[in-house]
């Protein structure tokens, strides 16, 4: 874990020591380089890390307090200013979602998906990852917003995971890849967004390439992962729970809440997919249904919300937040433009919007990052389709961190005793996917203008 964040923070240093030293060597005509104001915000944000890998402790709560600290103290901003970017539909998302699946665990509903799980692969167990990654990347090509394919999709995947003794991380990291995979069609929000902004800033860009890229690449990241696993040994998993007889799984009818449960994920699927209503009300909502049917119960119900998710996701979200209002991503990105180099220039964007992205909102910083990309395709031969795509691919597949919706998702899922270790391996994958995926996505679409 160390060794791993340890090279995760050394070429993240290399990388700004670079940036920082390229604006001071190129004379009058640089781009500024950054201030105080922004530095001490970054080296406070890497100490956070630092801290969090020694002690357990949660960084949220780090990074609630950093973002009071920096910005009443630094930037005088007020308590409502500093949460302004509060992750709202985040957090309710993560409540409602964790608050449903903890009833539908506790009455057996999850086991009786899973076991049908087991069923349908005949005892082939390491196909499950593909299935999962497969339906995943339908819902999100379908129109599904990535974290709610995630927060549907993670519960009976995880559990199966568990049964089987596959690894959790590895079955999460199936997921989310397969949601990035779809998640760049034609017909998908993400996909829509990124043509738009190309097409606003004056390189327009093809959508069908940039789908075929993104699935392409997700596939292949995901290929890796399992590879790596096994050279590592671990795709099965020893701390998971008692492993299931594949073969010998049983049929297990469901009864009196098990089928109410399930007639509430039906009705979550249709309002979610058919209607595009917030998964996090609704998911509350079925919950309640479910509460009010065994009210008994329902105190236990309430300590089911990963409420240690919650904090770690809204804390990050509201610092890096900060770091974006002090324009230390915009400063980073100046700085890369003023490198000169068109092919390193877009490396160094794809690792910066990257690593931004695996703290921060992957939308947020396409938004960004794209029209950045406008005077660097201008004065090149670079094609505009295969920039974009590197850099909206670089933004998305980074996801996997527990501190992006996905990430959280597949750890609030994970068992309550086993979630630390859950974080903190994959946290570790993610700083993997993070040193490899940028790099990945730039030698397969820039240099060779493939798309």
């Amino acid at each position: 874990m160390l060794m791993w964040m340890g090279a995760g923070l050394g070429v993240l240093g290399l990388l700004v020591w670079v940036l920082i030293r390229g604006v001071f060597d190129s004379g009058p005509s640089a781009e500024p380089s950054m201030t105080a104001v922004q530095i001490i915000p970054l080296v406070i944000l890497v100490a956070m890390f630092v801290v969090a890998t020694k002690w357990p402790l949660n960084i949220g709560v780090m990074g609630l307090v950093a973002s009071f600290g920096v910005g009443y103290f630094m930037l005088g901003m007020s308590d409502k200013e500093i949460l302004a970017e509060f992750p709202a539909s985040i957090v309710l998302t993560i409540i409602g979602v964790t608050y449903f699946f903890s009833m539908a665990q506790r009455n057996g509903t999850i086991d009786i998906v899973v076991q049908a799980c087991v069923r349908l692969v005949r005892g082939r167990t390491m196909l499950l990852p593909w299935v999962f990654f497969l339906i995943a990347a339908m819902l999100t090509a379908l129109g599904t917003f990535s974290p709610a394919a995630v927060a549907l999709l993670a519960p009976a995947a995880i559990g199966f995971a568990y049964e089987s003794r596959l690894h959790p991380v590895l079955m999460g990291a199936f997921i989310i890849n397969g949601a990035h995979a779809g998640g760049f069609s034609p017909l998908s929000v993400a996909g829509v967004l990124v043509h738009d902004i190309a097409l606003e800033n004056g390189f327009p860009i093809s959508r069908g390439a940039l789908f075929a890229a993104s699935f392409t690449l997700n596939l292949i990241l995901s290929a890796l992962t399992i590879i790596t696993f096994a050279l590592l040994g671990k795709l099965r998993d020893a701390h998971g729970g008692q492993h299931a007889d594949i073969d010998a799984a049983r049929s297990t009818r469901p009864h009196g809440q098990q089928i109410l449960t399930l007639a509430l994920i039906a009705v979550m699927l249709v309002c979610t997919l058919g209607f595009h209503m917030p998964i996090g009300f609704v998911a509350l909502s079925a919950g309640l249904l479910l509460a009010l049917v065994n009210i008994k119960e329902h105190h236990t119900f309430i300590g089911g919300i990963s409420w240690s998710t919650v904090l770690l996701v809204a804390g990050m979200i509201t610092y890096v937040s900060l770091l974006q209002h002090v324009g230390v991503i915009d400063t980073l990105a100046e700085q890369a433009l003023a490198l000169g180099a068109p092919l390193l220039v877009a490396l160094v964007l794809c690792y910066v919007i990257g690593i931004g992205s695996a703290f921060a909102s992957s939308t947020a910083l396409l938004t960004a990052f794209i029209p950045l990309a406008g005077p660097l395709l201008a004065t090149s031969s670079l094609s505009a389709s295969g920039t974009v795509a590197a850099l909206a691919i670089a933004a998305t597949v980074v996801d996997v961190s527990p501190f992006s919706t996905d990430g959280a998702l597949v750890v609030a899922n994970a068992r309550e005793n086993d979630r630390q270790r859950v974080y903190r391996q994959l946290m570790t994958y993610a700083g993997a996917v993070v040193l490899v995926a940028p790099v990945l996505a730039w030698a397969m679409l820039v240099p060779t203008g493939l798309i």
